[in-house]
């Protein structure tokens, strides 16, 4: 028996489209909803420090480049159309590269993981110096500047570096005043609030297919601690804290998901002296009451590339073998891209995290 079909008028047949063509073209719609930002800052290793060329070899070796491939597009690095990235003087679509010169770091995978994850693109803001401190450079302001008597030592000692200079070279220039000495506390944070609003200012330009869009601030990430092994560990956690809560007021984002990547230039060994009483205090983050459900710190020394690591004390001996997985120092954790790779992806899975947890 042949089943009869029903039949639509043509008016409303002409109406449902109408209604899904209205229907697509309401606000909150995918092509209208705002394109969602992360910031990522802090010193050299949130720069990046892995060689391109170590994740080009990498990339294609029968060993590792499995770990690579839904990073690649055949033999491509894929050069992403829904995340772009603005690091100081360099912008333009994810992919390799945006790590120090020659090099990538966290944002690969981070950007990656955003990126499958978010229907809206994403847009990473960049804001990293090498040896820059929390302590210092990149002290918020409720913290305060430092005891008076830490002050007028470093004035001193910065009068006596002029006046010796000045001997030795035959020269008259002007003794610092303390005015000097107290710019360079927060430098850092005003610079990396600079980068935000420079690109809030000219996104559009700076990224035209962005344009017409309208930005989110949607999460935070943290890369740091070096430099303040050097006599300032004891008050990190402090200053963490204020840092935290500063950023969150300047950039009017109360709840803004904050992730912190531990230091783990330890790797598989345990951490000691100033290095462990950094860690703890990143860590602690986790614990603080106000931070439940919108800070995450997350261990890095856990997700160690042991190849580098058992190949790096000998790496002089081993030049050549060790330019095929690692390209640095400990202090930038080798410059392995598997490690890199695997703190991105990790930064990125406690950011998505902290997006679900109730606020």
């Amino acid at each position: 028996m042949k089943t009869s079909r029903r039949r639509f008028p043509l008016a409303v047949v002409a109406g449902l489209i109408a209604l899904i063509l209205a229907q697509s073209a309401q606000p909150g719609t995918a092509t209208d909803r705002p394109v969602k930002v992360f910031i990522l800052a802090g010193q050299s290793n949130m720069e990046g420090k892995a060689p391109n060329t170590l994740l080009d070899h990498q990339a294609t070796d029968a060993k590792t480049k499995d770990l690579f491939a839904h990073l690649r597009k055949g033999d491509k690095w894929i050069v992403r159309d829904d995340v772009f990235i603005k690091f100081l003087d360099r912008k333009g679509p994810l992919t390799i590269g945006y790590g120090s010169p020659g090099r990538t770091g966290v944002e690969l995978e981070f950007g990656t993981v955003m990126g499958n994850h978010f229907e809206e693109p994403v847009l990473l803001i960049k804001t990293a110096w090498g040896g820059h401190s929390l302590y210092k450079l990149f002290r918020s302001p409720s913290a305060g500047y430092p005891a008076a008597e830490v002050l007028q030592k470093e004035l001193d000692q910065a009068r006596d570096r002029v006046k010796k200079n000045n001997e030795k070279n035959k020269k008259n220039d002007p003794l610092p005043a303390m005015e000097d000495i107290k710019k360079a506390y927060g430098s850092s944070y005003r610079n990396m609030l600079a980068e935000v609003q420079d690109v809030k200012d000219h996104y559009a330009t700076m990224f035209p297919a962005l344009k017409g869009r309208k930005l989110e601030l949607t999460g935070f990430v943290w890369f740091q601690g070096w430099n303040d092994q050097y006599g300032a560990q004891n008050e990190y956690a402090s200053n963490m804290k204020h840092f935290i809560h500063d950023v969150r007021k300047d950039l009017n984002a109360p709840k803004l998901p904050f992730v912190i990547g531990v230091m783990g230039q330890n790797g598989s060994k345990p951490a000691t002296g100033a290095m462990l009483t950094i860690q703890k205090a990143q860590l602690a983050m986790n614990d603080v009451p106000e931070f439940k459900g919108n800070v995450k710190a997350i261990r890095t020394d856990v997700l160690i590339d042991k190849a580098a690591e058992e190949l790096y004390p000998t790496w002089r001996k081993n030049i050549e073998q060790w330019k095929l997985v690692g390209g640095d120092h400990g202090y930038h954790y080798l410059g392995s891209a598997i490690w890199f790779n695997r703190i991105g992806k990790a930064m990125g899975e406690a950011m998505l995290m902290l997006m679900k947890e109730p606020k």
